[in-house]
């Protein structure tokens, strides 16, 4: 029987460049968050929402690349939610609120404070398109041809991205601070 939520495609396939020439240690999202890994804080917020998912960890030349590779397998889903596994703040709700928006359009971006943001979800016509995708530029052709609703959403976990060693310190405060 096909599933008729779309499928979380969780990227965790990056190289973490930034994240090493800042001071960091290994890959981003093995580093400790709160006792847990950054991608886990990613995860459980997936599997909290309830919705089916891919987590793509193949090596890929970029984020197109990686993007091409989940929708590969996972050809059959009702749609797909596109989020990096760097985005431990994002809330269960969201996803669910992006999911149930795709019902209704080609392609759903969350946007926090005026800021586009994860995870940008795409509707089953979109898949061929996203068959193609290779390289360093995401979905961004594919948001182009389809257009995009905007869903004004209140969770700043869709803007907020682990890059640096830094910026791993201030999502630890924002959770230390509720």
């Amino acid at each position: 029987m096909r599933n008729t939520a779309p499928t979380v495609l969780i990227l965790a396939s990056g190289r973490g460049e930034r994240f090493r020439a800042s001071g960091g240690q290994g890959s981003k999202l093995d580093a400790l968050l709160h006792g847990k890994p950054v991608l886990q804080h990613t995860l459980d917020a997936v599997r909290a929402s309830g919705l089916p998912f891919h987590v793509e960890t193949g090596p890929h030349a970029g984020m197109g690349d990686s993007i091409a590779a989940a929708v590969r397998a996972t050809q059959d889903a009702a749609g797909w939610l596109v989020l990096p596994g760097d985005l431990p703040l994002i809330q269960s709700k969201t996803l669910l609120a992006v999911a149930q928006m795709l019902a209704h359009c080609a392609v759903v971006v969350p946007v926090c404070e005026g800021q586009r943001g994860h995870p940008v979800a795409f509707a089953p016509p979109c898949r061929d398109l996203l068959l193609t995708l290779k390289g360093d530029k995401g979905a961004s052709l594919v948001v182009a041809t389809y257009g995009a609703r905007e869903l004004v959403v209140n969770d700043v976990g869709t803007v907020t991205d682990m890059d640096t060693v830094q910026d791993l310190a201030q999502i630890a405060m924002r959770l230390q601070q509720g």
